[in-house]
C-alpha cells in the first residue's frame, strides 16, 4: 500500500510538472481549465484505486 501511494503521488507530480509550462507559456484560460479537469480526473482515479481492496 505505501508503494501505491508513493507511485500515485509521483504520477500526479509528473503530470502537473509536464503541463504547467504549457499553461504558463500560452496563457490560455480554456487550456488551463481542460488541464485542471484532467488533473482532477487523475486525482479521483487515484483516490478510488487507493480505496479499493484489490492488491
Amino acid at each position: 500500500m505505501p508503494f501505491k501511494i508513493f507511485a500515485g503521488v509521483v504520477a500526479v507530480l509528473l503530470l502537473v510538472s509536464f503541463v504547467v509550462p504549457y499553461v504558463l507559456k500560452m496563457k490560455d484560460i480554456a487550456l488551463a481549465v481542460v488541464i485542471m479537469i484532467g488533473v482532477a480526473m487523475m486525482a479521483v482515479d487515484l483516490w478510488q484505486s487507493l480505496k479499493s481492496k484489490e492488491d
